[in-house]
C-alpha cells in the first residue's frame, strides 16, 4: 500500500467503507473542503472509480485483517505526516432474528460491524490525540430502534455507538472528539438491493419499495447518501468543535413518529402494499 507524497497542512481522514454510498458520499464532500481523504475497502473497482473522481487515495484492505489494519493506519500517518479523523462507515447485514441466524453469520456480523472498528480506533487513537482528531461512526436507526429480522445487525450498530460514545469519554480530555450518526433508509448500493429483494417478492417497482418503508418518515423519502455525508463533514470539522458523544438521527423525523397513530397517516394509507 503507497500513496502518492502529499505531505502538507490539510487534514486527513481515513474512511472505511468508501467504494460506495455513505462513505463514496463523504469523501466527495471533505475532498471538497480540502481534506486529503484516504478510503479503504475491499473492492478494488469501485474504489478506484471513487478515487478518479475525487483525488481520493485508495487502499484495498480487508478491515477485518489485524495485520493489514494496522498498516493501513500506520501507512496514513506516515505517508501524510498527520492523521486528524476517522469515519467508521464499513459494515454488513446478515438478516434473520435470534433462533435463526448462524453462528457463522453472527460472528461475521460482530467482525464487521464491531471489531474491525475496534481495532481500526486502537491503532488510530495515538495519532488522533496528537492531532487532537475526531471520530464519527456511522451507526444506524437499527441502534436505537430494533428493526425486525436483523437482529446482528441491530445489536452491533448499538455496540457501535457505544463504543464511539466511549472513545468521546475516554480521550475528550485529550481533545479527541468522537460522534455518531444513525441513517435511518438511505439510496445506497446495499439499501437499494434490499429494496429490489423486496419490491421482486411482492411484483412491486423499487420505487414503491421505497415509498412503502419510508411512508411513516414525515419528509416521505429516504435520505440521499450526500445528506448523511454533509452530517459527517460538519462533524469533523470546527464547526462542530464542541460537539462531543452526539448520536445524531438523519431519519427524516422517524424517531419522533408515535407508531400508534400509523392508521392515520395520509402517506401510508396511499400505499398499496399488494
Amino acid at each position: 500500500m503507497t500513496f502518492s507524497d502529499t505531505r502538507h497542512t490539510s487534514p486527513v481522514v481515513l474512511i472505511t467503507g468508501g467504494g460506495s454510498g455513505i462513505g463514496a458520499a463523504t469523501c466527495e464532500a471533505l475532498r471538497a473542503l480540502g481534506w486529503t481523504v484516504v478510503i479503504c475497502g475491499r473492492r478494488r473497482e469501485q474504489l478506484d472509480q471513487v478515487a478518479h473522481a475525487t483525488g481520493a487515495h485508495p487502499a484495498i484492505v480487508d478491515i477485518t485483517d489485524p495485520d493489514a489494519t494496522r498498516r493501513l493506519v500506520e501507512g496514513t500517518a506516515n505517508q501524510f505526516g498527520r492523521f486528524d479523523a476517522v469515519v467508521l462507515n464499513a459494515g454488513i447485514v446478515r438478516p434473520g432474528p435470534v433462533a435463526e441466524l448462524s453462528e457463522q453469520d453472527w460472528a461475521s456480523v460482530v467482525d464487521t460491524n464491531l471489531t474491525a472498528p475496534y481495532r481500526l480506533l486502537h491503532h488510530a487513537l495515538p495519532h488522533l490525540i496528537r492531532s487532537r482528531g475526531s471520530v464519527v461512526g456511522v451507526s444506524s436507526v437499527s441502534a436505537l430502534r430494533a428493526s425486525a429480522g436483523t437482529a446482528g445487525y441491530n445489536a452491533t450498530k448499538a455496540a457501535l455507538t457505544m463504543l464511539v460514545q466511549s472513545v468521546a469519554v475516554d480521550y475528550g480530555p485529550q481533545g479527541v472528539r468522537a460522534n455518531v450518526v444513525c441513517p435511518g433508509w438511505t439510496r445506497t448500493e446495499m439499501a437499494d438491493a434490499e429494496m429490489a429483494e423486496y419490491a421482486e417478492a411482492r411484483k412491486i417497482d423499487p420505487e414503491q419499495a421505497y415509498r412503502i418503508a419510508t411512508a411513516l418518515v414525515p419528509l416521505y423519502r429516504p435520505a440521499h447518501a450526500s445528506e448523511v455525508a454533509a452530517t459527517i463533514a460538519w462533524l469533523v470539522s470546527p464547526a462542530a468543535s464542541y460537539v462531543n458523544a452526539a448520536v445524531i438521527p438523519i431519519d427524516g423525523g422517524l424517531q419522533a413518529v408515535d407508531p400508534g397513530t400509523a392508521p392515520f397517516v395520509d402517506t401510508l394509507q396511499s400505499v398499496d402494499p399488494s
